[in-house]
């Protein structure tokens, strides 16, 4: 009874020992090896005529925007402190700060004391100098005759002596007739030269008087919001006191720096979003950028204007805003993220189908990510990139490809 186990065991064991340790010959003997070495070669013959298999992606280069951040904060575009230039007693009612005025509305008015008797006075001197102008050139007329009149009685003299008809003492005496005649006319050119020096003299006079009144009336010099309570009335200011500050917030202005690796980026005129802390948005445009970095930080002053829509909430200065501008178009491709490999040296780039069939590296420079994949610089106009397989091919690799229907 015994027997049978035991026989089962040893055949078992038999088996076990011929599957492990005599493979080959039960292969042989069943003909598997050539089966398999047929199938190999064929398999490598395969291989050799197609190469490994790839998708490849014809990507085009496209022109795209590049966002720049910049920190920074918001800033009035004016600024302006409105100070007396004559001396005087403030007459008119105070404004109270973050009052809204216009161009040309008057800020502060002073006493004009005695300045319109003073402005009368310089007229009526005017006036008296412009009544004696013609005195003076009368004067320049009569002395000019009175010459010509000596210069012909000299020329008879003259004459007349040498016929022997008149003596030496005549054409003496017309000879000093003729310059006592041009004494006059050169005294007569200077009273009228007095006399219009005089006219300039009353003129400048009535211009100052005019331009002192005119002093009496502090203006704003543009339309904005008071930030201080304008002098009260009584106050006495003289030449340089304080009158108010008037500022301006539309359009306000967004001040930011950036470093000197993304300056030559930007110029005037590119659109900016500028983010409030609060978290309003605004629109608005680059209006300068600094050709002088600052010596301490070696930042460049970026400053972005922004108009508020019509019947939005004014902008204050001293605000904390980002700034994304829109810098200067590049050529870049679009390529998924999972593209992307490093070569043997470490460097970033994508695996490309060289000359149809043949398998090359390019190293790239990401330019930046999107929801659709990465943006990346370096492959010029176009190129066949692999986006599946190109983990398993190397430098000169041949490829079977597999063009994919559809770009990002």
């Amino acid at each position: 009874m015994r027997l049978f186990p035991i026989l089962t065991a040893l055949l078992v064991v038999a088996g076990l020992f011929m599957l492990v340790f005599q493979r080959d010959t039960l292969d042989e003997a069943a003909g598997v090896t050539e089966a398999a070495e047929i199938t190999a070669e064929a398999k490598n013959s395969n291989d050799d005529q197609t190469g490994l298999s790839v998708v490849v992606l014809k990507s085009i280069a496209r022109e795209i925007e590049t966002p720049i951040v910049i920190r920074g904060r918001t800033e009035a575009t004016r600024r302006v402190e409105l100070r007396a230039e004559t001396s005087g007693q403030v007459i008119s009612d105070k404004l109270a700060k973050g009052t809204t005025v216009a161009k040309g509305d008057v800020m502060c008015r002073l006493d004009p004391g005695t300045r319109d008797a003073s402005l009368a006075e310089a007229k009526a001197r005017l006036a008296e100098a412009k009544a004696r102008a013609p005195e003076a050139e009368a004067r320049v007329i009569e002395a000019q005759a009175r010459l010509d009149e000596a210069t012909i009685n000299l020329t008879a003299a003259e004459k007349l002596s040498e016929g022997g008809f008149a003596s030496d003492t005549r054409v003496a005496n017309a000879r000093a007739g003729v310059e006592a005649a041009r004494a006059g006319v050169i005294s007569a050119q200077s009273g009228a030269a007095t006399s219009d020096a005089a006219i300039q003299s009353a003129s400048a006079a009535v211009a100052a008087a005019e331009r002192e009144i005119e002093r009496l009336e502090i203006r704003a010099p543009f339309a904005g919001e008071l930030e201080t309570d304008t002098a009260d009335i009584g106050t006495l200011l003289q030449p340089g006191a304080d009158c108010a500050t008037l500022v301006q917030y539309n359009p306000v202005r967004v001040v930011g720096f950036v470093s000197e690796l993304l300056v030559d980026q930007l110029s005037t005129g590119l659109t900016a979003t500028v983010r409030l802390a609060s978290g309003r948005m605004l629109q608005g445009t680059v209006s300068f950028v600094a050709d002088t970095a600052d010596p301490v930080t070696r930042t460049f002053r970026v400053d972005v204007e922004v108009i508020p829509a019509e019947g939005e909430a004014p902008v204050r200065a001293g605000q904390t805003a980002e700034i994304v501008a829109t810098g200067q178009g590049t050529e870049a491709h679009l390529l998924p993220q999972s593209a992307l490999t490093l070569n043997d040296d470490g460097n970033l780039g994508v695996r490309v189908a060289l000359d149809g069939d043949i398998a090359g590296f390019m190293p790239i420079t990401v330019v930046r990510d999107s929801l659709k994949g990465v943006w990346v610089a370096g492959l010029g106009d176009a190129a066949d990139v692999i986006i599946i397989g190109h983990h398993y091919v190397t430098d000169g690799s041949a490829l079977a490809i597999t063009y994919q229907e559809t770009g990002l």
